[in-house]
C-alpha cells in the first residue's frame, strides 16, 4: 500500500462534497470536498506501489483542464489510468448537473 500526496495550483472552487466510485479490485473511489486558498490538495492511498509517476501525469492532465480548488481523496484499489479519467470526469458531472 502506498500513500501518495499532490498539490495543483486550482482556481475553480467547488460548493458542495462529491462522492463517486467505490473501492473494489481495479476500481476506486474519489472524494471532493470544498477547499480555500489557491491549491487542490490531493491524498490518495493505492493498493498499487510504485506509480506515483503515472499518477501524476493523470492528475496533471485533468488539472489542466479542470482546476478544480477542493480537497481530494481517492481510494484505489488498482485501478487503470483510464478508470481513473473516468472517476475524475464522474465527479465533475456529480458537479455540474446536481
Amino acid at each position: 500500500m502506498e500513500k501518495l500526496s499532490f498539490e495543483f495550483e486550482a482556481s475553480d472552487p467547488i460548493k458542495k462534497p462529491v462522492h463517486v466510485g467505490v473501492v473494489a479490485s481495479g476500481d476506486l473511489e474519489v472524494i471532493l470536498k470544498p477547499a480555500q486558498g489557491t491549491k487542490a490538495t490531493l491524498k490518495i492511498v493505492t493498493g498499487s506501489d510504485g506509480f506515483k509517476e503515472i499518477w501524476k501525469n493523470v492528475l496533471t492532465r485533468f488539472f489542466d483542464r479542470y482546476p478544480l480548488l477542493a480537497d481530494f481523496e481517492i481510494n484505489d484499489f488498482g485501478a487503470t489510468p483510464g478508470v481513473v479519467n473516468l472517476r475524475l470526469t464522474q465527479a465533475m458531472e456529480v458537479l455540474n448537473h446536481e
